[in-house]
């Protein structure tokens, strides 16, 4: 198994998806970096050779933000959206979506497991 930036890319998939294993790196990007590099995308991660692998490794450490870096960039950049307390940062900071989707229904992934509230019913049961 190749080893780039720390993470082991699996041998028997081809170049382009075995770079999409490294965090910040798609499809398209990996497609981009193959031919950059003069590699053929098709190819098994298992016939590159060590100078495929160092070439890859230099250029990804030139031109692109990945793994760990880029959490930490992703992290950074929620943490000022919460100190300067802009709505953005008041939804991370809640833990409630914050691109604008609906919360009355949905949202499960951000809310996290329902938490059942007792008595709470419609508003057409308090009219009759």
């Amino acid at each position: 198994m190749p080893r780039i930036q720390g993470v082991d890319i699996p041998n028997d998939k081809p170049v382009y998806v075995s770079l999409t294993y490294l965090y910040g790196i798609g499809r398209a990007t990996a497609i981009q970096i193959c031919y950059q590099l003069d590699l053929d995308p098709q190819s098994k991660a298992k016939d590159l050779t060590e100078d495929d692998i160092t070439r890859i490794a230099k250029l990804l450490d030139q031109e692109y933000v990945i793994e760990g870096q880029l959490r930490r960039k992703v992290q950074q950049d929620i943490a000022r959206l919460r100190d300067i307390g802009c709505y953005r940062g008041l939804r991370h900071r809640r833990g409630l979506p914050a691109r604008g989707q609906r919360t009355k229904t949905n949202a499960r992934t951000r809310k996290g497991v329902r938490k059942t509230v007792a008595g709470k019913k419609g508003v057409k049961d308090m009219r009759h």
